[in-house]
């Protein structure tokens, strides 16, 4: 059976931008650090304004009224903040000692999963660890119902452009994927690759790469307008 996921243009807001606020939990030690996506130099702001849930009032709406339409009941007021603190409370506990960190800007989080436990250089198939890391993430989604989920893949800069490309693309569709097939519902995930395109580290690094060659999950509350 084939699977048809929705499809668009997402973008972790605190990967690109110097956004105030933005806090991350280490996912060895626990301890909030500043994230070194606000601190570094916006490596990946050259990609421009690429448009995405996060990003677009119009995408958001179409994706908000869509989970809606499926009988998924809207977040309002002070229910929002309490519902994401939740998630993000159990979130950090099975993801502790993974090497996923854990970032939370105000009602948004955004899971960093990197190379070295996501994919092989130049493949698209999940390695055994990070199926497990799934194991853990797909337990809190599937419970939170509320939740729209961005998958974004990206690469480093090795390989020509159009490689690339449909790398990320084939990897944020197997994160997907396996999501779904852990009853995560499809329409509340919107698989997109970047490529090469957002890097937050220096390319011309082996740690560089590594940190490139990652999978955001971007997880955003399913409010009213």
């Amino acid at each position: 059976m084939k699977i048809v996921l929705l499809r668009g243009v997402t973008i972790a807001v605190c990967t690109l931008l110097a956004v105030p606020g933005c806090k991350t939990i280490d996912a060895f030690t626990g301890e909030e650090k500043t994230s070194k996506t606000t601190t570094g130099a916006a490596i990946g702001a050259g990609i421009g304004a690429v448009l995405g849930i996060a990003t677009s009032d119009n995408k958001k709406d179409r994706k908000r009224r869509a989970l809606i339409g499926a009988g998924l009941g809207a977040l309002a007021g002070g229910a929002v903040g309490n519902y994401m603190d939740r998630q993000e409370e159990e979130l950090r506990e099975q993801l502790a000692a993974t090497g996923v960190s854990v970032t939370r800007n105000g009602d948004t989080l955004i899971l960093n999963m990197p190379g070295n436990i996501t994919f092989d250089t130049g493949k698209a198939n999940l390695k055994p660890d990070f199926e497990k890391v799934l194991n853990g993430v797909a337990l809190v989604l599937a419970k939170y119902e509320k939740t729209m989920i961005e998958v974004a893949g990206h690469t480093d800069s090795r390989g020509s452009d159009d490689f690339n490309q449909t790398l990320s693309v084939q990897r944020a569709e197997s994160v997907a994927n396996a999501l779904i097939a852990r009853n995560v519902e499809a329409l509340r995930l919107d698989p997109v690759g970047y490529g090469e395109f957002s890097p937050i580290a220096d390319n011309g690094s082996a740690t560089g790469r590594r940190q490139n060659r990652r999978v955001e999950l971007t997880l955003l509350p399913l409010v009213e307008s």
